[in-house]
């Protein structure tokens, strides 16, 4: 079986430029195929699934993923060096970044607009990469250990990081790591992966007890989770990018 991370060719029975990035998850329950932000596609596999077994799926699901990393591509905006406007679904939050050549220097909020300084583009996304974590540590942390609070779930600590194919994890320990890109999210699909990780500090596993819990905490898990695994498509290209 391919390594986690391993380049594979898209379609094995003929020449394509695509490729697709296979990752074993001991979390996954069932083979998924996953398009994201740019066209990068990625099959997630559980533990003790064969090659066979995926290329078979592959090839199976050849035709959807095709149209939709088409869909992804044609309908991706063209993005300036520098995002002009920051939108927060989550908290309806929107700030004009104003982006000032010179000295790198951290952003600042003020108000509605968001200052940057940084000597070149390249560095003024790293400064904001940056910054939203900060930013959704700053808003994310207080609603997730609200609904701790409400549903008398102890979390130990919470981390905001930017990542590319998890939205959420936690730990043994009690730690829950938060995508901030979250924050690019409706409120109502945050609060399913907010459950979803609490649920995880009862049960490290995607058990029937463990949807049971999440059911009891978010009745509408289902839906909620079709629309976060579709997700990255609100998340701009300079987040994922380095």
């Amino acid at each position: 079986m391919n390594q986690p991370g391993t380049q594979l060719s898209l379609f094995e029975s003929r020449p394509s430029k695509e490729a697709f990035v296979v990752r074993v998850s001991a979390r996954a329950r069932r083979l998924t195929a996953r398009v994201h932000v740019g066209g990068r596609v990625e099959i997630v596999v559980p533990k003790g699934v064969g090659p066979t077994m995926v290329r078979d799926f592959v090839q199976r699901s050849s035709g959807w993923i095709e149209r939709t990393v088409a869909a992804m591509r044609s309908s991706a905006p063209v993005e300036e060096p520098v995002p002009r406007e920051i939108r927060f679904d989550f908290c309806a939050e929107r700030f004009a970044v104003e982006w000032r050549p010179g000295p790198a220097r951290t952003p600042r909020e003020h108000g509605a607009r968001l200052i940057v300084g940084a000597p070149d583009a390249g560095t003024a996304r790293r400064l904001l990469r940056r910054w939203l974590k900060r930013a959704a540590l700053a808003r994310l942390a207080p609603a997730l250990l609200a609904l701790a609070a409400e549903r008398r779930v102890e979390v130990a600590r919470v981390v905001a990081r930017c990542q590319r194919t998890r939205w959420g994890s936690c730990s043994t320990r009690g730690t829950i790591s938060l995508n901030a890109s979250l924050l690019f999210l409706r409120e109502p699909v945050v609060r399913y992966l907010f459950a979803h990780e609490l649920a995880h500090l009862q049960h490290m596993n995607h058990s029937r007890r463990f949807w049971r819990l999440v059911e009891s905490l978010e009745p509408d898990y289902r839906r909620l989770d079709r629309e976060l695994l579709g997700g990255w498509r609100s998340v701009p290209a300079w987040v994922h990018e380095g």
